[in-house]
């Protein structure tokens, strides 16, 4: 195979937005893809402050969320009902084949198939289009949203996420995020018609500022990541790769709050295992797996506004322990690295959160075994481009 963009979505079919030199990234109209198919089961995500396994709040989620011992999680059947809700809804992003031994700087120890999955051509320019148009059409089915509109926190994607959503289906946005998130996020975020309110320099700040409004207005919450038809509308993602590639044995994803791990896990779980890819300034899954349980970690770093999670979602950590997923840890140049790799070889441009799944595999965080198949998925490319020259 030559060093050069294959984009396939399966082995005989080109699928998604074409990869140019020069970043691939627009926010147009949405592409269908495939047959029309109807709702699925009904899935709500409602409303839930997430600080601790046994904090019930909220009503229940129909067909996702399932209580055993004060947890939550999230399975197949859930990601297949996304899948069904989200058809024509969210573009079906493209796969790029890579013969990693053809690049001279690329990794030596990757002797098997590699395949990047493109989401960084999604809608908003990340993955959390799945997971919030998931919910609001959940919320809507349910009767929960009305026009007093969403209220959501977010270091920045979610929230464009959120927005987005909610211009396509004529309803109100309001987003809270971090002061830290990035001046083009904001910018963004406005241009979608969403009230910006920004509260904090963590995200755990603004979430809880979100909170309150949401409980005093009576809009539906859309959590980021740790709200389970978020999780099931990420999940959709792993089940485009696994078609697009005909099967895989390793998944490599960025780790913030964990909604995109858990999605693709549970999508994936007994076919393939899933490697969560975090900074060590933003270790959440990394420092839950030893803990035994989510818990508050020091966040700082490079990717802080988009992997800045403090604490790590219940529902990842459940889905995490029962798929047993490895995690990994790179530093902040691994990150700026394998940024600048993907720009020098492919000219993709991604954030430096959603470089961390390419981090751990050039970095040799993960090495895979001889001719293991390995898939990273680079999730967002909402960043500033200047500095990459």
């Amino acid at each position: 195979m030559t060093d050069g963009p294959a984009v396939t979505d399966g082995p005989a079919v080109t699928d998604g937005p074409a990869v140019t030199d020069g970043p691939a990234v627009t926010d147009g109209p949405a592409v269908t893809d495939g047959p029309a198919v109807t709702d699925g089961a009904d899935v709500t995500g409602g409303r839930r402050r997430w600080d601790g396994p046994d904090d019930a709040a909220g009503p229940d989620d129909v067909g996702v969320r399932r209580r055993r011992a004060g947890a939550v999680t999230v399975t197949r059947d859930d990601v297949d009902a996304a899948m069904a809700r989200l058809a024509g809804q969210v573009r079906r992003t493209p796969v790029l084949a890579v013969d990693a031994s053809t690049v001279a700087d690329g990794p030596s120890w990757v002797t098997g198939p590699l395949w990047f999955k493109l989401e960084l051509t999604q809608h908003t320019g990340t993955f959390k289009a799945r997971g919030a148009m998931n919910r609001l059409r959940s919320a809507a089915e349910a009767g929960e949203l009305t026009d007093v509109g969403v209220v959501a926190a977010s270091g920045g994607n979610a929230g464009l996420a959120v927005a987005w959503a909610a211009a396509r289906l004529g309803v109100p946005a309001e987003i809270y995020l971090p002061t830290t998130s990035s001046a083009a996020k904001v910018r963004r975020l406005s241009t979608l018609g969403a009230h910006v309110v920004q509260v904090g320099r963590e995200y755990a700040e603004a979430y809880e500022a979100a909170t309150e409004r949401a409980a005093a207005t009576g809009a539906a919450f859309c959590h980021a990541y740790d709200q389970p038809a978020m999780v099931a509308g990420a999940g959709t993602l792993g089940v485009e790769l696994w078609e697009q590639t005909g099967g895989v044995d390793t998944v490599l994803v960025a780790v913030g709050g964990g909604g995109l791990l858990a999605g693709v896990a549970a999508a994936l779980a007994g076919r393939a295992r899933l490697v969560g890819v975090e900074p060590v300034g933003a270790p959440s899954l990394h420092a839950a797996l030893a803990a035994g349980g989510p818990t508050d970690v020091a966040v700082s770093g490079l990717a802080a506004d988009s992997l800045g999670a403090r604490r790590l979602g219940q529902i990842a950590y459940d889905v995490a322990v029962r798929c047993a997923v490895t995690s990994v840890l790179v530093t902040d140049d691994d990150l700026v690295a394998a940024r600048r790799w993907l720009w020098d070889r492919y000219r993709l441009v991604v954030e430096h959160g959603a470089a961390a799944a390419l981090a751990g595999l050039l970095a040799g965080a993960y090495r895979p075994e001889p001719g293991e198949r390995v898939a990273v998925v680079l999730c967002g490319a909402n960043t500033d481009p200047t500095d990459l020259g």
